[in-house]
Protein backbone atom coordinates (compact mmCIF):
# COMPACT_ATOMS: atom_id res chain seq x y z
CA UNK A 1 0.00 0.00 0.00
CA UNK A 2 1.16 3.41 -0.56
CA UNK A 3 3.29 5.36 1.87
CA UNK A 4 2.75 9.35 2.27
CA UNK A 5 3.49 11.68 4.55
CA UNK A 6 3.57 15.54 4.96
CA UNK A 7 6.72 17.25 5.13
CA UNK A 8 7.74 20.73 6.11
CA UNK A 9 7.59 22.45 2.84
CA UNK A 10 10.46 25.05 1.54
CA UNK A 11 8.64 27.51 -0.50
CA UNK A 12 8.02 31.55 -1.60
CA UNK A 13 6.00 33.82 0.03
CA UNK A 14 3.03 34.64 -1.03
CA UNK A 15 4.10 38.40 -2.63
CA UNK A 16 7.10 36.56 -4.61
CA UNK A 17 5.97 33.19 -5.66
CA UNK A 18 4.78 34.14 -9.08
CA UNK A 19 8.47 35.46 -9.68
CA UNK A 20 10.39 32.41 -7.69
CA UNK A 21 8.64 29.38 -9.41
CA UNK A 22 9.45 28.70 -12.67
CA UNK A 23 9.43 25.76 -15.16
CA UNK A 24 11.91 23.42 -15.68
CA UNK A 25 15.29 24.88 -17.45
CA UNK A 26 14.09 22.57 -20.63
CA UNK A 27 10.71 24.70 -21.18
CA UNK A 28 12.70 28.01 -22.54
CA UNK A 29 14.66 28.51 -25.37
CA UNK A 30 18.28 29.96 -24.59
CA UNK A 31 16.44 33.75 -25.49
CA UNK A 32 13.65 33.20 -22.60
CA UNK A 33 16.09 31.68 -20.40
CA UNK A 34 18.61 34.72 -20.29
CA UNK A 35 15.33 36.84 -20.19
CA UNK A 36 14.57 35.62 -17.05
CA UNK A 37 17.80 35.44 -15.62
CA UNK A 38 18.37 38.84 -16.56
CA UNK A 39 15.10 40.27 -15.15
CA UNK A 40 14.08 38.84 -12.52
CA UNK A 41 16.04 37.79 -9.35
CA UNK A 42 13.77 36.19 -7.78
CA UNK A 43 13.37 33.50 -10.31
CA UNK A 44 14.29 29.55 -9.32
CA UNK A 45 16.11 29.44 -12.26
CA UNK A 46 19.23 31.53 -10.31
CA UNK A 47 19.79 28.26 -7.88
CA UNK A 48 19.66 25.93 -11.21
CA UNK A 49 21.43 28.09 -13.31
CA UNK A 50 24.02 29.34 -10.44
CA UNK A 51 26.87 30.73 -12.60
CA UNK A 52 24.89 32.88 -14.53
CA UNK A 53 26.92 35.92 -15.62
CA UNK A 54 29.92 34.36 -14.27
CA UNK A 55 32.69 34.46 -16.87
CA UNK A 56 34.17 31.15 -16.15
CA UNK A 57 31.94 28.48 -16.07
CA UNK A 58 32.05 25.64 -14.37
CA UNK A 59 31.42 22.12 -16.29
CA UNK A 60 27.90 20.74 -16.84
CA UNK A 61 27.67 18.04 -13.38
CA UNK A 62 31.08 18.74 -12.30
CA UNK A 63 31.34 19.46 -8.09
CA UNK A 64 32.05 22.38 -8.17
CA UNK A 65 28.86 23.63 -10.31
CA UNK A 66 26.70 21.36 -7.85
CA UNK A 67 28.61 22.92 -4.93
CA UNK A 68 27.26 26.48 -6.68
CA UNK A 69 23.67 25.14 -7.26
CA UNK A 70 23.68 24.45 -3.15
CA UNK A 71 25.25 27.82 -2.15
CA UNK A 72 23.05 29.84 -4.34
CA UNK A 73 19.82 27.90 -2.78
CA UNK A 74 20.67 28.52 0.48
CA UNK A 75 21.88 32.47 -0.20
CA UNK A 76 17.78 31.86 -1.39
CA UNK A 77 16.76 30.62 2.17
CA UNK A 78 19.26 33.21 3.86
CA UNK A 79 18.17 36.38 1.81
CA UNK A 80 14.40 35.19 2.80
CA UNK A 81 13.22 34.57 -0.11
CA UNK A 82 12.51 30.92 0.69
CA UNK A 83 11.02 30.12 4.26
CA UNK A 84 10.43 26.59 5.53
CA UNK A 85 7.09 26.15 7.27
CA UNK A 86 7.06 25.13 10.79
CA UNK A 87 4.53 22.22 10.92
CA UNK A 88 4.73 19.20 8.58
CA UNK A 89 2.48 20.04 5.61
CA UNK A 90 0.54 18.45 2.57
CA UNK A 91 0.37 20.56 -0.15
CA UNK A 92 -2.88 20.37 -2.68
CA UNK A 93 -2.32 22.12 -5.92
CA UNK A 94 -4.76 23.16 -8.48
CA UNK A 95 -3.27 24.32 -12.10
CA UNK A 96 -5.92 25.59 -14.52
CA UNK A 97 -4.76 25.27 -18.10
CA UNK A 98 -6.70 25.90 -21.17
CA UNK A 99 -9.95 24.86 -19.96
CA UNK A 100 -8.82 22.17 -17.78
CA UNK A 101 -7.91 21.54 -14.04
CA UNK A 102 -5.75 19.44 -12.69
CA UNK A 103 -5.79 18.84 -8.98
CA UNK A 104 -3.33 16.99 -7.14
CA UNK A 105 -1.45 16.51 -3.15
CA UNK A 106 2.30 17.23 -3.02
CA UNK A 107 3.74 15.44 -0.42
CA UNK A 108 6.73 12.91 0.43
CA UNK A 109 6.89 9.71 -1.29
CA UNK A 110 8.78 6.56 -0.04
CA UNK A 111 11.29 5.68 -1.92
CA UNK A 112 11.17 1.48 -0.52
CA UNK A 113 7.53 1.81 -2.11
CA UNK A 114 9.78 2.16 -5.60
CA UNK A 115 11.56 -0.92 -4.43
CA UNK A 116 8.49 -3.02 -3.19
CA UNK A 117 7.08 -2.23 -6.95
CA UNK A 118 3.93 0.11 -5.03
CA UNK A 119 5.68 2.53 -7.31
CA UNK A 120 5.46 1.70 -10.52
CA UNK A 121 7.15 2.46 -13.68
CA UNK A 122 6.67 1.98 -17.31
CA UNK A 123 9.66 3.46 -18.89
CA UNK A 124 13.31 2.47 -19.07
CA UNK A 125 16.17 4.55 -16.84
CA UNK A 126 19.92 5.12 -18.13
CA UNK A 127 21.96 4.33 -15.95
CA UNK A 128 24.50 7.00 -16.04
CA UNK A 129 21.27 9.78 -15.88
CA UNK A 130 20.21 7.96 -12.65
CA UNK A 131 24.14 8.27 -11.58
CA UNK A 132 24.25 12.23 -12.45
CA UNK A 133 21.06 12.93 -10.49
CA UNK A 134 22.15 11.08 -7.46
CA UNK A 135 24.91 13.15 -7.34
CA UNK A 136 23.23 16.11 -7.48
CA UNK A 137 21.22 15.31 -4.84
CA UNK A 138 24.00 13.42 -2.84
CA UNK A 139 25.24 17.63 -3.12
CA UNK A 140 22.87 19.53 -3.54
CA UNK A 141 20.08 18.28 -0.62
CA UNK A 142 16.86 19.43 -2.10
CA UNK A 143 13.98 18.51 -4.25
CA UNK A 144 12.72 21.60 -6.23
CA UNK A 145 10.40 19.84 -8.58
CA UNK A 146 7.84 16.79 -7.53
CA UNK A 147 8.08 14.09 -9.53
CA UNK A 148 5.03 13.91 -11.12
CA UNK A 149 2.49 10.56 -9.89
CA UNK A 150 -1.05 9.57 -10.70
CA UNK A 151 -3.16 6.92 -8.63
CA UNK A 152 -6.43 5.53 -10.09
CA UNK A 153 -9.30 7.70 -9.40
CA UNK A 154 -10.44 7.19 -5.05
CA UNK A 155 -13.24 8.93 -3.63
CA UNK A 156 -11.88 8.60 -0.36
CA UNK A 157 -9.24 11.40 -1.63
CA UNK A 158 -11.57 12.95 -3.79
CA UNK A 159 -13.61 13.87 -0.95
CA UNK A 160 -10.89 15.47 1.30
CA UNK A 161 -9.44 17.27 -1.56
CA UNK A 162 -12.95 18.86 -2.30
CA UNK A 163 -13.04 20.39 1.55
CA UNK A 164 -9.98 21.45 1.32
CA UNK A 165 -9.91 23.72 -1.40
CA UNK A 166 -13.14 25.00 -0.06
CA UNK A 167 -11.01 26.83 2.07
CA UNK A 168 -8.46 30.36 1.17
CA UNK A 169 -6.02 29.00 -0.84
CA UNK A 170 -2.02 29.92 0.28
CA UNK A 171 -1.06 30.97 -3.44
CA UNK A 172 -2.97 31.65 -6.59
CA UNK A 173 -1.02 33.56 -9.11
CA UNK A 174 -0.68 33.28 -13.10
CA UNK A 175 2.37 32.78 -15.30
CA UNK A 176 2.94 34.65 -18.48
CA UNK A 177 2.25 31.59 -20.02
CA UNK A 178 -1.56 31.79 -19.18
CA UNK A 179 -1.59 29.07 -16.80
CA UNK A 180 -3.49 29.29 -13.06
CA UNK A 181 -2.23 28.04 -10.24
CA UNK A 182 -3.49 27.71 -6.83
CA UNK A 183 -1.69 25.88 -3.47
CA UNK A 184 -3.16 25.09 -0.19
CA UNK A 185 -1.38 24.21 2.57
CA UNK A 186 -2.92 21.41 5.06
CA UNK A 187 -1.40 20.86 8.09
CA UNK A 188 -4.28 20.11 10.54
CA UNK A 189 -3.78 16.97 11.98
CA UNK A 190 -6.91 15.40 11.08
CA UNK A 191 -7.25 16.26 7.52
CA UNK A 192 -3.19 15.09 7.67
CA UNK A 193 -4.27 11.57 9.44
CA UNK A 194 -7.39 11.35 6.73
CA UNK A 195 -5.11 11.60 3.71
CA UNK A 196 -2.35 8.77 5.06
CA UNK A 197 -5.17 6.84 5.77
CA UNK A 198 -6.36 7.28 2.41
CA UNK A 199 -3.55 6.59 0.92
CA UNK A 200 -2.19 3.16 3.01
CA UNK A 201 -5.35 1.63 1.14
CA UNK A 202 -4.33 2.69 -2.09
CA UNK A 203 -2.47 -0.77 -3.67
CA UNK A 204 -0.14 0.72 -6.36
CA UNK A 205 0.84 4.41 -7.76
CA UNK A 206 2.33 5.49 -11.31
CA UNK A 207 5.30 7.04 -12.21
CA UNK A 208 3.38 9.74 -14.74
CA UNK A 209 6.53 11.64 -15.24
CA UNK A 210 10.22 11.85 -13.33
CA UNK A 211 11.17 8.12 -13.95
CA UNK A 212 15.22 9.06 -13.47
CA UNK A 213 14.36 11.13 -10.55
CA UNK A 214 12.32 8.50 -8.68
CA UNK A 215 15.06 6.11 -9.55
CA UNK A 216 18.27 8.56 -8.73
CA UNK A 217 16.07 9.48 -5.63
CA UNK A 218 15.77 5.70 -4.82
CA UNK A 219 19.30 4.81 -5.25
CA UNK A 220 20.57 7.87 -3.18
CA UNK A 221 18.55 6.61 -0.16
CA UNK A 222 19.50 3.08 -0.62
CA UNK A 223 23.11 3.89 -0.31
CA UNK A 224 22.71 5.83 2.69
CA UNK A 225 20.80 3.09 4.55
CA UNK A 226 23.92 0.97 3.81
CA UNK A 227 26.15 3.85 5.64
CA UNK A 228 23.58 4.35 8.52
CA UNK A 229 24.25 2.12 11.22
CA UNK A 230 21.50 3.75 13.06
CA UNK A 231 19.10 3.32 10.36
CA UNK A 232 15.32 3.64 11.85
CA UNK A 233 13.53 4.51 8.05
CA UNK A 234 12.72 8.48 9.34
CA UNK A 235 15.95 10.00 7.65
CA UNK A 236 14.98 12.27 4.75
CA UNK A 237 16.65 10.26 2.46
CA UNK A 238 13.73 7.60 2.89
CA UNK A 239 11.49 10.15 1.16
CA UNK A 240 11.31 12.41 -2.21
CA UNK A 241 9.29 14.92 -3.09
CA UNK A 242 5.96 14.04 -5.48
CA UNK A 243 2.48 15.31 -6.22
CA UNK A 244 0.01 13.05 -6.65
CA UNK A 245 -2.97 13.43 -9.31
CA UNK A 246 -6.15 11.08 -9.79
CA UNK A 247 -6.16 9.85 -13.05
CA UNK A 248 -8.73 11.33 -14.83
CA UNK A 249 -7.08 14.87 -14.04
CA UNK A 250 -3.89 14.05 -15.92
CA UNK A 251 -4.05 15.00 -19.85
CA UNK A 252 -1.37 12.62 -22.37
CA UNK A 253 -0.45 14.15 -25.48
CA UNK A 254 1.45 11.96 -27.86
CA UNK A 255 5.03 12.39 -28.68
CA UNK A 256 5.53 12.69 -32.67
CA UNK A 257 8.58 11.20 -34.73
CA UNK A 258 10.79 13.12 -37.05
CA UNK A 259 13.42 11.69 -39.58
CA UNK A 260 16.01 13.10 -41.21
CA UNK A 261 16.21 10.98 -44.68
CA UNK A 262 14.46 8.14 -46.09
CA UNK A 263 17.72 6.35 -45.41
CA UNK A 264 18.57 6.49 -49.08
CA UNK A 265 15.21 5.20 -50.31
CA UNK A 266 12.95 7.64 -52.97
CA UNK A 267 9.47 8.61 -52.10
CA UNK A 268 8.26 5.74 -54.52
CA UNK A 269 10.26 3.18 -52.70
CA UNK A 270 9.50 3.98 -49.39
CA UNK A 271 5.86 4.32 -50.08
CA UNK A 272 6.01 0.91 -51.79
CA UNK A 273 7.71 -1.15 -48.83
CA UNK A 274 5.02 0.32 -46.49
CA UNK A 275 2.45 -0.69 -48.23
CA UNK A 276 3.01 -4.21 -47.35
CA UNK A 277 1.91 -3.55 -43.71
CA UNK A 278 -0.28 -0.33 -44.13
CA UNK A 279 -3.11 0.95 -46.23
CA UNK A 280 -2.07 4.13 -47.51
CA UNK A 281 -4.14 7.12 -48.25
CA UNK A 282 -3.45 10.63 -49.95
CA UNK A 283 -4.47 13.38 -47.66
CA UNK A 284 -3.35 16.49 -49.69
CA UNK A 285 -1.72 19.44 -48.01
CA UNK A 286 -3.72 20.46 -45.43
CA UNK A 287 -2.50 18.71 -41.87
CA UNK A 288 -3.96 15.28 -40.95
CA UNK A 289 -4.12 13.58 -37.41
CA UNK A 290 -4.84 10.52 -36.95
CA UNK A 291 -8.43 9.20 -35.26
CA UNK A 292 -7.78 6.31 -34.12
CA UNK A 293 -5.24 3.75 -32.22
CA UNK A 294 -3.11 1.95 -35.16
CA UNK A 295 -3.22 5.04 -37.65
CA UNK A 296 -0.86 7.20 -38.32
CA UNK A 297 -0.27 10.74 -40.42
CA UNK A 298 2.80 10.83 -42.75
CA UNK A 299 3.88 13.92 -43.79
CA UNK A 300 6.60 13.74 -46.70
CA UNK A 301 7.84 16.28 -49.73
CA UNK A 302 4.64 18.71 -49.09
CA UNK A 303 1.97 15.68 -48.94
CA UNK A 304 0.39 14.52 -46.12
CA UNK A 305 -0.79 10.53 -45.74
CA UNK A 306 -2.58 8.41 -43.60
CA UNK A 307 -1.22 4.87 -42.69
CA UNK A 308 -3.72 2.27 -41.25
CA UNK A 309 -2.33 -0.98 -40.36
CA UNK A 310 -3.90 -3.59 -42.27
CA UNK A 311 -3.64 -6.64 -39.12
CA UNK A 312 -4.40 -5.86 -36.10
CA UNK A 313 -1.14 -6.42 -33.62
CA UNK A 314 -3.02 -6.90 -30.00
CA UNK A 315 -1.11 -6.03 -26.94
CA UNK A 316 1.27 -3.61 -29.07
CA UNK A 317 1.24 0.31 -28.91
CA UNK A 318 1.27 2.50 -31.96
CA UNK A 319 4.45 3.94 -30.78
CA UNK A 320 6.13 0.25 -30.75
CA UNK A 321 4.46 -0.74 -33.83
CA UNK A 322 6.03 2.55 -35.72
CA UNK A 323 9.65 1.57 -34.73
CA UNK A 324 9.17 -2.35 -35.70
CA UNK A 325 7.73 -1.48 -39.09
CA UNK A 326 8.92 1.44 -40.36
CA UNK A 327 11.33 3.01 -38.43
CA UNK A 328 13.75 0.13 -37.55
CA UNK A 329 13.08 -2.36 -41.05
CA UNK A 330 12.69 0.49 -43.45
CA UNK A 331 14.33 3.17 -41.60
CA UNK A 332 17.23 2.08 -40.10
CA UNK A 333 16.74 3.80 -37.17
CA UNK A 334 17.15 0.97 -34.57
CA UNK A 335 17.44 2.75 -31.02
CA UNK A 336 15.88 5.55 -29.96
CA UNK A 337 17.65 7.01 -27.32
CA UNK A 338 20.91 7.31 -29.26
CA UNK A 339 19.86 7.86 -32.92
CA UNK A 340 20.93 11.03 -34.04
CA UNK A 341 18.56 10.76 -37.43
CA UNK A 342 15.77 10.86 -35.45
CA UNK A 343 13.77 13.32 -32.90
CA UNK A 344 10.54 14.03 -31.21
CA UNK A 345 7.95 16.63 -31.14
CA UNK A 346 5.27 17.07 -28.45
CA UNK A 347 1.92 16.71 -29.53
CA UNK A 348 1.63 19.83 -27.18
CA UNK A 349 3.04 21.73 -30.61
CA UNK A 350 -0.05 20.29 -32.53
CA UNK A 351 0.62 18.48 -35.74
CA UNK A 352 1.46 21.05 -38.24
CA UNK A 353 4.61 21.21 -36.12
CA UNK A 354 5.73 18.35 -38.51
CA UNK A 355 5.02 20.26 -41.47
CA UNK A 356 6.74 23.36 -40.54
CA UNK A 357 10.39 21.61 -39.31
CA UNK A 358 9.95 19.41 -42.58
CA UNK A 359 9.29 22.31 -44.77
CA UNK A 360 12.65 24.22 -43.50
CA UNK A 361 14.85 21.23 -44.47
CA UNK A 362 15.90 20.33 -41.51
CA UNK A 363 14.22 16.45 -42.14
CA UNK A 364 12.63 14.55 -44.62
CA UNK A 365 9.60 12.76 -42.68
CA UNK A 366 7.30 13.09 -39.77
CA UNK A 367 4.94 10.43 -38.43
CA UNK A 368 1.81 11.52 -36.38
CA UNK A 369 0.94 9.45 -33.07
CA UNK A 370 -2.17 8.88 -31.43
CA UNK A 371 -2.14 9.42 -27.66
CA UNK A 372 -2.14 6.73 -25.03
CA UNK A 373 -4.29 6.99 -22.58
CA UNK A 374 -3.32 7.12 -18.98
CA UNK A 375 -4.88 3.73 -18.80
CA UNK A 376 -2.80 2.42 -21.38
CA UNK A 377 0.25 3.62 -18.96
CA UNK A 378 -1.49 1.69 -16.34
CA UNK A 379 -2.12 -1.46 -18.01
CA UNK A 380 1.69 -1.38 -19.15
CA UNK A 381 3.31 -1.00 -15.61
CA UNK A 382 0.85 -3.00 -14.25
CA UNK A 383 2.34 -6.08 -16.55
CA UNK A 384 6.09 -5.26 -15.77
CA UNK A 385 6.02 -4.01 -19.09
CA UNK A 386 8.07 -0.68 -20.85
CA UNK A 387 6.94 2.04 -23.04
CA UNK A 388 9.46 2.80 -26.13
CA UNK A 389 10.96 6.05 -25.18
CA UNK A 390 9.36 9.27 -25.77
CA UNK A 391 5.38 7.64 -25.84
CA UNK A 392 4.08 9.94 -23.72
CA UNK A 393 3.93 13.58 -22.59
CA UNK A 394 2.17 14.35 -19.69
CA UNK A 395 0.26 17.29 -18.15
CA UNK A 396 0.76 19.19 -15.87
CA UNK A 397 3.96 20.26 -16.09
CA UNK A 398 4.70 21.08 -12.47
CA UNK A 399 7.08 23.92 -11.13
CA UNK A 400 10.90 24.16 -10.02
CA UNK A 401 10.84 26.44 -6.12
CA UNK A 402 6.77 26.55 -5.75
CA UNK A 403 7.40 24.11 -3.08
CA UNK A 404 11.07 22.20 -2.03
CA UNK A 405 11.58 19.24 -0.27
CA UNK A 406 15.10 19.11 2.13
CA UNK A 407 16.64 16.14 2.08
CA UNK A 408 19.00 17.53 5.10
CA UNK A 409 16.25 18.06 7.51
CA UNK A 410 12.80 16.95 7.27
CA UNK A 411 12.29 15.77 10.62
CA UNK A 412 13.29 18.90 12.77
Amino acid sequence: MAIIRPFKGIRPSKDKVHLVASRSVDGYNAAQLHSKLSENPYTFLHVIKPDFGDTVKSKPNSPELLQKVKKKYLQFIQEGILTSDAEESFYIYRQLKDGHAFTGIIACASIWDYFNNVIKRHEQTISDREEKLKQYLEVCDFNAEPVCFCYKNNDAVAKIISAAVTQESTYDFSTTDKIEHKLWKVSDKHTVHEIIAAFAKIPAVYIADGHHRTSSSALLGKAMKEKNKNHTGNEPYNFFMAAFFPESDLKIYEFNRIVKDLNFLDKAVFLRKLSANFTIEEKGYNSYKPVKHGEFSMYVEEQWYSLTLKEEHKGKLDAELLTELILSPLLGIHDLKTDKRIFFVSGTKGINELKKIIDTGKATVGFGLYSVTMNDVIKVADANGIMPPKTTWVEPKLRSGLVVYSLADVSK
